[in-house]
C-alpha cells in the first residue's frame, strides 16, 4: 500500500472534523472492506481515521422505542448477541453469514452498510484492470457489464442492509452541522458507482430499529458460490406479521441484485390473505420484476433472478409454517 496518516479520534465529532478538513480522507473500522481495496489500488489516500478508539459508536442498547446500535458493533457481536437472535434473528443471520469468522471479529455493522458495491470487473488486481482499460467505476469510460449503457452496474452486496430494511431501521449521519436520520432504504441510490447518499465529511455513526409489531417473524437467507467467505449472489431478507390465519403485513428486502438494496414494492397487494402456493407464486413474480441482476458475477444473470424469487418464497414458507 501507499503511505498514510493514521488518525485516532477520540469522539464521533473529532473523525467528522478531520474528514471536513481532508476530503480524501478515508474512514477505518474494521477495514474488511477497505484494506483490500487500498492494496489493489481500487481507492487511496494519504489519512485513514480510525474509529476504533471511539467507545460511543460500539455500544447496543434497547428500550421501549426498539434497538439502537452504534455503527463500530461487530458483525461478531450481532450475531452472537442472545437478544438480537430471538428478537431480531434477520439481522444476527445476517451478521452471521458474512465472510469467516476471523472477519466477523472485526468487521462492523457501519461499514457493511458501506460496503463498496462489487463486480468482476472492479474487484481485481491494478494490472489485471489495467490490461482491460480499466472501467467505468474506476479510471475507464465503459461499463463491461453494459458497454453500450452510461452508468456502471456493479452490485451492491452488503448482508445487514436487507435485513434492516426488512426491520424498518433508520441511520443516524453526523455531519459538522450536527445529526440527520432517514430511513435506511433511503441511504442507497441505484448507482454502481456511486451507491451511497452519504454526503462530503459524513459519518454514519448509529442504526435505530423502531419496536417491531406483535407476531412478528422474520429471517434472512442467502446463496452464494462457496458456503462461506463470499458475498451474496442474492440474499432476501423477509420480515412478516400474520393475524388470524393471514398475513397482516409483508417486507421483503434484497442484496446482490442491483446496485443497491431493493425493499420489493408491491407486497400491500399480498396482504390480508392466507399463504397459499398461489401467494407465494405471485411473490416469486414481483422479486423476479423488480430484481435486475447483470453479469457482474461469476454467475449467469437469470440464475440469480431466480434464485432470488426462489429464496424469497421459501423463506416467506418458512417462516409462515407453510
Amino acid at each position: 500500500m501507499t503511505p498514510f496518516v493514521l488518525r485516532s479520534p477520540r469522539s464521533a465529532a473529532e473523525a467528522v472534523a478531520w474528514l471536513a478538513a481532508n476530503p480524501q480522507a478515508r474512514v477505518l473500522a474494521g477495514g474488511t472492506d477497505l484494506l483490500p481495496n487500498l492494496r489493489r489500488g481500487i481507492v487511496a489516500s494519504d489519512t485513514l481515521i480510525d474509529l476504533g478508539g471511539i467507545d460511543d459508536l460500539q455500544q447496543i442498547t434497547r428500550d421501549g422505542s426498539g434497538w439502537v446500535l452504534g455503527a463500530g458493533v461487530t458483525l461478531q457481536q450481532l450475531a452472537g448477541h442472545s437478544e438480537i437472535k430471538s428478537a431480531l434473528p434477520a439481522l444476527a443471520q445476517a451478521a452471521a453469514s458474512v465472510a469467516g469468522p476471523s472477519h466477523r471479529t472485526v468487521a462492523t455493522l457501519g461499514g457493511n452498510l458501506c460496503l463498496d458495491t462489487r463486480c468482476v470487473f472492479y474487484n481485481q488486481s491494478e494490472w489485471w484492470r489495467q490490461s482491460n482499460n480499466y472501467c467505468l467505476k474506476n479510471q475507464g469510460e465503459v461499463c463491461h457489464v453494459a458497454p453500450q449503457g452510461a452508468r456502471c452496474h456493479a452490485a451492491w452486496s452488503g448482508d445487514l442492509a436487507p435485513a434492516l430494511i426488512a426491520l424498518d431501521a433508520s441511520i443516524e449521519i453526523l455531519h459538522s452541522d450536527g445529526p440527520r436520520t432517514l430511513p435506511l432504504a433511503d441511504f442507497y441510490q441505484d448507482d454502481g458507482a456511486n451507491p451511497l447518499t452519504l454526503g462530503a465529511g459524513e459519518l454514519v455513526t448509529r442504526v435505530r430499529i423502531p419496536a417491531q409489531p406483535d407476531g412478528m417473524r422474520c429471517g434472512y437467507r442467502k446463496a452464494r458460490t462457496r458456503g462461506a467467505v463470499d458475498f451474496p449472489l442474492v440474499g432476501v431478507a423477509v420480515r412478516v406479521t400474520m393475524a388470524n390465519g393471514v398475513i397482516r403485513e409483508l417486507r421483503v428486502a434484497l442484496t446482490g441484485t442491483n446496485s443497491r438494496p431493493v425493499l420489493l414494492e408491491g407486497c400491500a397487494a399480498l396482504c390480508k390473505q392466507p399463504v397459499t402456493p398461489e401467494l407465494l407464486g405471485a411473490l416469486g413474480k414481483l422479486v423476479q420484476k423488480q430484481v435486475s441482476p447483470m453479469r457482474s458475477t461469476v454467475t449467469a444473470s437469470n440464475y440469480r433472478r431466480q434464485v432470488a424469487s426462489v429464496l424469497a418464497q421459501r423463506l416467506v414458507s418458512e417462516l409462515t409454517g407453510l
